[in-house]
């Protein structure tokens, strides 16, 4: 790690501890060369494998932007678009894997959504399932009912 001050190739971890939500790594570190101290912050990578083979990291924004169009003339937040996508990135680094395609992504967006907004869920799914035709539409939307005369809806939400 270079010094930002001197850029001096080392420094020294002079103290490590977790960020509240465990997701990273703080270090406070000092330069043997000039001994300013400076933080720095450490978490693990996650790339991301779109359909056309390219690799790129993770970005929390393509998730938001994404649903965003879904949404769009609903209820929805951008907070509420934040915390999903927040969601998302939780369940995605609780796999453990380093690299995911693109498509486990927009699988893991689902159920939040669903939870979320059920028509933006049916819109979101639409596209992303490739829907053909209104048959498509009505097995989702007769899912939905059955699962809302079993109480399933509600107890994800509380």
């Amino acid at each position: 790690m270079h010094c930002p001050f001197c850029r001096h190739p080392d420094s020294r971890v002079m103290d490590s501890r977790t960020t509240e939500d465990g997701s990273a790594i703080r270090r406070r570190r000092q330069c043997p060369e000039c001994g300013a101290r400076f933080s720095t912050t450490e978490t693990a990578s996650l790339t991301v494998i779109k359909r056309s083979g390219v690799i790129e990291p993770f970005s929390r924004e393509k998730i938001v932007s994404g649903v965003r169009k879904a949404c769009q003339g609903r209820p929805v937040t951008d907070a509420d678009l934040r915390l999903l996508a927040q969601d998302v990135e939780e369940a995605v680094r609780a796999t453990g894997v380093a690299q995911i395609d693109a498509n486990d992504i927009g699988l893991a967006i689902l159920q939040p959504l669903r939870l979320l907004d059920e028509v933006a869920y049916m819109r979101f799914a639409s596209v992303y399932q490739n829907w053909e035709n209104l048959d498509d539409f009505e097995a989702a939307i007769k899912t939905l009912r059955i699962e809302h005369s079993q109480g399933i809806h509600a107890q994800h939400e509380g």
